[in-house]
């Protein structure tokens, strides 16, 4: 048996192959490109373009592999409205299809999928399990909600398909639209929020992501869905206040009327001018807090990072590029 992990070169893909390793196991990452990353001395690396149905069999799953889909076009960057769905179904919702008819022609039938908590839309009830309502906001989410109901119809075959829903993943190697903050605050320059700023923001480590794949695996792969988020997320207000004074700027958080901000951004998308995506505004100043208790009872996962820390640890991660400085390895750094 192997694990095979496709977009294994990716964000949460580069920390859950060595965890693989450290553990004994043969791992396969498949990926449309390969980095200078230390575990491919062990690793074997398979150039495999989700999107094809030919290269995704061309990588050699076997009855009895273990996969990992970690293959996804995520938000950033930002999308017109026409383009969005161009952009986003081609690798999250064909490729997960390409992936998961590859492993049934093999006889493979274990899978771990990461799909995200926009699939639930606006806040309904809070927190939200797993059993709240669905409605994405965009061709994102929907695409993701997609491939859940893919992995439904796959489990009447006998696929055992565990389904991962993270808030936004933060580490070391991606800072996605956290980059337009950073700069906001080392320029001394006024931080508007959306709303008042009471309301919690929540995050998830990568490598806490990584380490509820690995536990899925060792859970025998359960045929169910999983919220990734952390514990007892700040208020806005809070999490960002920090984050200027750690790093010394003179900056200051603006509250703003939600709707207006809201209305606005929604002109500048119909003007194809997007500032953000209508599925990260949207919800913006709402209590979008997942809770993530299910996954403790039953892989016996707890997320490990706080918010506050993966925040400013990504401020400190952007700093030291800006300034030319060597970054901390990421196997250290507990953030985005």
């Amino acid at each position: 048996m192997k694990h095979v992990i496709f977009g294994g070169d990716g964000f949460v893909g580069r920390h859950l192959a060595p965890k693989l390793l450290a553990d004994g196991e043969e791992v396969v990452v498949a990926d449309i490109a390969r980095s200078e990353l230390p575990h491919y001395g062990k690793a074997r690396f398979v150039r495999c373009d989700v999107t094809d149905p030919q290269s995704v069999a061309a990588v050699g799953i076997e009855a009895g592999d273990m996969v990992y889909n970690l293959s996804a076009k995520m938000l950033s960057p930002i999308q017109v409205r026409a383009k969005r769905h161009e952009f986003f179904f081609p690798v999250n919702f064909d490729g997960t299809r390409n992936i998961i008819h590859a492993m049934a022609d093999a006889g493979a039938d274990r899978l771990v999928h990461f799909t995200t908590d926009m699939i639930y839309g606006h806040t309904v009830t809070y927190p939200m399990t797993e059993s709240h309502p669905v409605a994405p906001l965009g061709e994102y989410g929907l695409s993701k909600l997609k491939t859940e109901e893919l992995a439904a119809d796959w489990r009447l075959r006998g696929m055992k398909i565990s389904l991962f829903r993270p808030r936004l993943i933060i580490g070391p190697g991606r800072l996605g639209i956290l980059e337009k903050l950073f700069k906001l605050i080392d320029w001394n320059l006024p931080v508007p929020m959306i709303g008042s700023g009471r309301n919690p923001y929540q995050f998830i480590s990568v490598f806490d992501c990584a380490e509820a794949a690995r536990l899925a695996w060792k859970a025998g792969v359960p045929n169910e869905a999983y919220n990734l988020g952390s514990l007892n997320p700040p208020p806005v207000r809070k999490l960002l206040g920090d984050l200027i004074r750690h790093a010394g700027s003179k900056s200051i958080l603006i509250p703003t009327p939600g709707w207006a901000v809201k209305r606005t951004l929604d002109l500048l998308d119909l003007m194809n001018m997007p500032l953000m995506d209508p599925e990260q505004y949207l919800i913006a100043d709402e209590d979008c807090v997942l809770d993530v208790s299910k996954g403790k009872r039953e892989l016996g996962w707890v997320p490990q990072f706080r918010d506050e820390d993966m925040l400013i640890a990504a401020y400190s991660e952007y700093r030291a590029k800006k300034d030319g400085l060597t970054v901390a390895a990421a196997h250290s750094v507990p953030a985005e």
